[in-house]
């Protein structure tokens, strides 16, 4: 007789529009119960899909608001916690004119507030489960070789640092922790001119934070599974 394995659940942070809701979709594809997180005015797609979903509204960037829901969360086991959530400022900035507010708004937004969910959530996660966030190719410091994009690259950087900081201290930790580089794909955040398609990321990318469940210590990669340069 075939012991049935109990529903896997994952905490989808950022997740009411572009990739973070392809993941949704995904994972609740998969057979996975998910708690996916959006904005209170960008709710509406995430609430129209089918499966066993919880809907959460979220910005990370209001501490009050991560305090909340943890709250509501109590007592909740999470096989994997994933935040996705960021933005970009204009591509044509450079940080010689890009203005004080927009450049903290960039860097609270992607490197501070998803490491702030992290900490706050780490504790729901068992040893034998995942703590990954939405990195770039973008935010690898060997392969910047043409300055584009610098205020963007420059946050997840960033978050890619806090993430090894992160690891460090937790060091003897079993989880799988990874930083996910998913490609340039064409959403609003990366534009129409992008080289791949949601279909052709987020399966793969998936495909790979599967892969790598067990696998404890830090693992920055892209959407096919591919070691991305720090």
């Amino acid at each position: 007789m075939q012991t049935a394995h109990p529903q896997k659940t994952v905490l989808l942070v950022g997740a009411s529009r572009g990739l973070g809701l392809a993941m949704t979709e995904e994972y609740l594809k998969r057979g996975w119960r998910v708690i996916a997180t959006g904005r209170p005015n960008s709710m509406d797609r995430l609430r129209r899909l089918d499966g066993a979903l919880e809907a959460e509204t979220l910005d990370i960037t209001l501490a009050g608001q991560v305090a909340d829901l943890r709250a509501r969360l109590a007592g909740r086991r999470l096989d994997m916690l994933f935040v996705n959530a960021g933005v970009k400022n204009d591509d044509r900035e450079t940080i010689a004119d890009v203005s004080t507010d927009e450049f903290v708004r960039v860097m609270v937004t992607n490197a501070l507030s998803p490491m702030r969910v992290i900490e706050a959530f780490q504790d729901l996660v068992p040893a034998s489960g995942t703590i990954g966030a939405m990195s770039s190719g973008q935010g690898s410091v060997a392969n910047n070789v043409n300055g584009s994009y610098e205020v963007y690259r420059g946050s997840k950087a960033a978050l890619n640092m806090f993430m090894r900081s992160f690891a460090a201290r937790h060091a003897d930790d079993p989880r799988t922790l990874l930083l996910m580089a998913p490609g340039w794909v064409r959403t609003d955040m990366g534009g129409p001119e992008a080289r791949l398609s949601i279909e052709e990321s987020i399966p793969k990318l998936v495909d790979t934070i599967e892969a790598y469940e067990g696998r404890s210590g830090l693992h920055y990669l892209d959407y096919l599974g591919r070691v991305v340069p720090w």
